[in-house]
């Protein structure tokens, strides 16, 4: 059962800025040997390890970069692995029960109908911002970093949960070729980044500065946020990527997803600058 996730008091704790790095490092080497490991002894016991490794490391990562390069929090590290756990998974089966019931089922291998992509765009944002409601409601939600880092977390966690699903799936559809998961874990970790992590971010840090201490204001401005990150959502899953661009050596990216990358990271940017604008103005002043 979920525990309630409550948020304390405003602090200043000191913060070491390469966490983010260190994690990167130790991941990716684990990640790597169990790979070898797997590979070179044939064990398919190390199968859940490889791709459970896999598709948490960059989501782990993007969220230690956040915590990383703030100053002032009242999220600490208990809570964001709690809020990574239960809010990605709470988004997730929230996800999992309403799209089969709003939206026609496709065809493994089929693109998602424009429409429908929009569709999944609003139930999968709306669920992980119900997940973040759900996790900060017991605590004061007037920080714009606060909504931002748990939006981010949030999302992250969704994004770790559904690559392990799509790797799982690649497992099966290939009937048991083991290169079809890792190729979709590494694929999915390229590009975690710019999706689930940086939407709900967006949204969260918006509702967060507009919200009252104890109570949750849906105004123009957070509807307008929500609407926003869940059509980027929508037209990442979406629309078709015919056009692509080459960067060495030769890895193909796609227009359409590097467009809406550039939004939804430019986005977080500007609502990044608002929070620690924010939460230096909360500082003490010098005499």
């Amino acid at each position: 059962m979920a525990q309630n996730v409550v948020i304390p008091t405003l602090q200043e704790p000191a913060r070491v800025r390469r966490h983010w790095l260190r994690a990167f490092g130790i991941g990716f080497v684990l990640f790597l040997l169990t790979t070898i490991v797997m590979l070179g002894t044939g064990n398919p016991n190390l199968y859940p390890t490889v791709i459970l490794i896999g598709n948490l490391l960059i989501p782990a990562v993007f969220v230690t970069f956040l915590y990383d390069h703030q100053h002032l929090s009242s999220l600490t590290l208990p809570t964001i692995a709690q809020s990574f756990l239960i809010g990605g998974l709470l988004g997730t089966l929230g996800a999992a029960i309403l799209e089969p019931l709003l939206i026609p089922s496709v065809a493994p291998g089929q693109n998602l109908p424009l429409g429908s992509a929009l569709m999944v765009g609003l139930i999968e944002e709306g669920c992980k911002l119900a997940a973040v409601i759900f996790l900060a409601r017991r605590g004061r939600h007037t920080s714009e970093m606060d909504g931002l880092l748990l939006g981010a977390t949030v999302g992250m966690g969704f994004a770790a949960l559904e690559s392990t699903g799509y790797a799982f799936t690649a497992f099966l559809l290939s009937q048991g070729q083991v290169g079809a998961s890792i190729t979709s874990t590494v694929a999915r970790g390229v590009i975690a980044p710019f999706g689930h992590g940086v939407w709900t971010a967006i949204v969260g840090a918006v509702l967060f500065r507009e919200s009252k201490p104890a109570d949750f204001r849906f105004d123009r401005r957070v509807i307008l946020a929500f609407l926003f990150v869940s059509l980027l959502h929508g037209l990442w899953d979406g629309l078709r990527r015919n056009v692509y661009l080459l960067i060495p050596p030769g890895i193909p990216i796609s227009v359409v997803s590097l467009t809406i990358s550039v939004v939804g990271i430019a986005t977080l940017g500007v609502l990044w600058r608002q929070a620690l604008h924010q939460q230096q103005s909360q500082l003490p002043q010098e005499s």
